[in-house]
């Protein structure tokens, strides 16, 4: 990867990871279409470590709440592990909920399922035309959220259980989160705001797996140029994502998730007929 390919793709990762139509599936898309090689190692890592550097941007966002403690007191007669949990209740809420992903991320990666996915541009188009007509009506279907209603241990648990269908190229991890969180009887913005927390941690731990493995199966990859496209990547990333992140709350809860859908299903349905008919996504030799 050179580092016009390198911006390209941070870019397109920074505009994308918050929105439901796929950050992986579009990175995948435009890898294709830059020409980079699929199947090799660095480039898998590289697709989830400047995912993290975009996650990174919640933190800066949100960094008066996400870095919270409870300092009410604690129910009378807990015990001290009652109490640590009560002052961390927001970190044990993440914990909770990234719990799923963690089971079902290492059995997808160790199976080779996870890498296989991530090869293919297929599965990307599927999955997006099929998210974005669940988009379409999805609304419909669960915008029934209070204000009155709070993410608790059950709703965290059960958000991160949608969030493991994100494991699927194409279907969007920020789709999954927020439409689990829907479906718990959050309001989108809080449904969506949860989704932003989860990914910090989530991704933290996908980022730290694949530069062990990348390590351990053979640390030659760390060259000073890779390691500046990755940083450069993160960096990119992160500032496009900054931007891009309060006008999709704002956008989200405005008007829901149907233009979403439809720019789904036209994205995915112009890759099929590519595909379909022999054409190949590649635009650059």
């Amino acid at each position: 990867m050179d580092w016009i390919q390198t911006v390209i793709i941070a870019i397109v990762e920074g505009l994308t990871e918050f929105l439901p139509v796929s950050s992986t599936g579009h990175m995948i898309i435009t890898q294709n279409l830059l020409g980079v090689p699929q199947g090799d190692a660095f480039v898998h890592a590289f697709t989830f470590i400047i995912q993290f550097g975009a996650i990174l941007s919640v933190v800066c966002l949100y960094w008066k709440r996400f870095f919270r403690f409870d300092n009410s007191p604690a129910p009378e007669g807990s015990s001290m592990l009652q109490k640590l949990k009560h002052r961390f209740y927001f970190y044990w809420l993440l914990i909770v909920g990234v719990i799923p992903a963690v089971v079902i991320g290492l059995l997808a990666k160790k199976s080779g399922l996870l890498d296989w996915l991530l090869d293919s541009v297929l599965v990307v188009a599927v999955m997006l035309v099929v998210g974005g007509v669940f988009m379409l009506y999805c609304d419909r279907l669960f915008n029934k959220g209070t204000e009155a209603n709070q993410v608790n241990e059950k709703r965290a648990f059960r958000i991160g259980l949608y969030q493991c269908i994100s494991v699927i190229p194409g279907v969007s991890r920020s789709m999954a989160t927020i439409v689990g969180g829907m479906t718990q009887g959050l309001t989108r913005q809080r449904a969506a705001e949860f989704s932003f927390f989860l990914a910090v941690p989530t991704m933290a731990g996908a980022t730290l797996l694949d530069l062990l493995d990348l390590l351990k199966e053979d640390a030659s990859w760390a060259t000073p140029h890779n390691i500046t496209m990755l940083v450069l990547g993160c960096v990119v990333a992160f500032v496009v994502a900054l931007l891009a992140m309060k006008w999709f709350v704002a956008f989200l809860s405005k008007y829901g998730f149907k233009a979403f859908g439809i720019y789904r299903i036209v994205v995915g349905g112009i890759i099929l007929v590519l595909l379909l008919t022999g054409h190949s996504l590649t635009m650059v030799d």
